[in-house]
């Protein structure tokens, strides 16, 4: 944990003690700078990370207060789950099916959705680019880079990543049709039928589906709401089944919403490395971060070649046009082959138009103005559960993404509570279909992606009443 990040939430737990009452005036930068021997610069970041998780204000020329709101926040998760540590067959699929398709129409309540509202992005400069990019497509482009992808996009992603000090080489880049698909030819490149492969637990359910579809077994890890995957539980697993591979997502995970702190990550990376395991490192919400920098990915503690860092324009710009990308590492040719016999290649001019766009700057201005949004609803909805749910619900408070996890009083059945939801036209996302066990049957991941209008805000509250009627 980085030392903004450790202020930020010495200060958070005395907001929730109540040791800080809503209106309280926090120590002015230059106080906390003196009495913490900590940068300004540094107070400046862990009190902007308070005020994105909506428990403080900045007030005009008197400095930062504690919001009223702040105490009426829900108490987060505490403790790891606690898998059962065997390697299994996974048979998620239908349940996935089932939940999905109930979460399919538009007059659904999106709460169930793995979206975020489309009115977040900015599709029409993104269709002019389009547009113009297919007016003016050279014929040759079609063939030109055929599988890895269109070269200017390329060195745009890498680009990107040496911002973030990490030195990728744009021929390690392979564009696939979004993250999904660089996924899914990652964890092919490293298995065969069989094979047992470490996924967190709970885990991305589309995650399961992959392990289901190629024959490979699961074996869920201890992961922490906060923190992430148990590097202990992973060391022990490793000594006791001999995974060929990680399946894990250690930036802003979905359901959880936890970040691996970056020494965490270092050492994940290290001791994957010392068994020779590859990881598939799923990271496509790091550009939603709350705080004033993205969070480093495991991959920029990888020495070895072994993780192939997957991500994508999807959750973050251009939702729909399925644009994403792998940093593949010393696989990346053996990916590129692997596209080049299925797909064969991505949409030609989204890739150019997207290209054109980074180009000129217009990513970074509307990525402020999207996590500042995402911010402020997340505060929004915790508030609105706390006030709507039963007493115990339990609620994570991720530094970035758009989802909630929230585990829900023992008794309540998850899936019953889908089902009558369901049938009142709100989607919810279950948590046994975050588990190759069928576990987390008392939790939820909720969306707070899209804002909290009246509809939505009703549809929590009927949610919180189902939630006590099933305890």
């Amino acid at each position: 944990m980085k030392r903004y990040e450790a202020l930020a939430d010495d200060v958070a737990r005395s907001i929730r003690a109540g040791l800080l009452r809503p209106g309280a005036r926090l120590p002015s930068v230059r106080q906390a700078s003196a009495a913490r021997k900590l940068s300004p610069a540094t107070i400046f970041q862990a009190y902007y990370l308070l005020e994105a998780q909506g428990l403080i204000e900045s007030r005009a020329r008197s400095g930062y207060y504690v919001t009223q709101a702040a105490l009426a926040l829900p108490p987060e998760p505490e403790t790891a789950s606690r898998p059962d540590g065997e390697s299994r067959e996974v048979d998620v699929s239908e349940l996935v099916f089932e939940v999905l398709q109930s979460a399919m129409q538009r007059d659904i309540v999106p709460l169930g959705s793995a979206f975020m509202s489309p009115a977040a992005f900015p599709l029409d400069r993104i269709g002019r680019a389009v547009a113009t990019a297919a007016l003016h497509l050279d014929p040759w482009s079609t063939v030109d880079d055929l599988t890895p992808g269109n070269a200017a996009l390329r060195r745009q992603i890498a680009l990107r990543y040496l911002i973030d000090g990490m030195d990728i080489s744009a021929d390690e880049i392979v564009v696939t049709n979004g993250a999904l698909e660089a996924l899914n030819l990652c964890i092919a490149a490293v298995t065969q039928p069989g094979d047992a492969v470490v996924v967190e637990s709970p885990c991305f359910y589309a995650c399961l589906q992959s392990l289901e579809r190629n024959g490979l077994r699961a074996i869920e890890v201890p992961t922490h709401p906060r923190d992430g995957i148990d590097l202990d539980a992973l060391e022990t697993a490793i000594a006791r089944h001999a995974p060929r591979a990680c399946w894990l997502m250690p930036t802003f995970h979905n359901p959880l919403g936890c970040t691996m702190p970056e020494e965490r990550k270092r050492a994940l990376v290290e001791l994957l490395a010392r068994h020779g395991i590859p990881l598939v490192e799923d990271d496509v919400y790091a550009d939603l971060h709350y705080g004033p920098r993205r969070a480093l990915p495991a991959k920029a503690f990888d020495r070895e070649g072994l993780v192939m860092h997957c991500s994508s324009f999807s959750k973050s710009l251009a939702p729909g046009y399925r644009i994403g990308w792998v940093a593949a590492g010393r696989r990346a040719q053996d990916i590129a082959r692997r596209k080049l016999t299925s797909t064969l290649n991505t949409n030609v001019p989204m890739q150019i138009a997207l290209a054109r766009y980074l180009e000129r700057g217009g990513f970074d201005r509307h990525l402020r103005r999207l996590r500042s949004t995402l911010a402020q609803q997340q505060a929004s909805y915790a508030a609105a559960i706390a006030a709507a749910f039963p007493p115990g619900t339990r609620v994570t408070r991720p530094a970035g993404g758009y989802f909630l996890w929230l585990e829900l009083p023992e008794g309540v059945d998850a899936l019953q509570l889908q089902r009558r939801a369901s049938k009142l036209g709100i989607s919810i996302a279950p948590g046994p279909m975050f588990s190759a066990s069928r576990g987390f049957g008392n939790c939820l991941r909720l969306n707070c992606g899209h804002p909290l209008d009246a509809r939505i805000a009703a549809a929590l509250r009927e949610l919180g009443t189902l939630a006590a009627s099933t305890a």
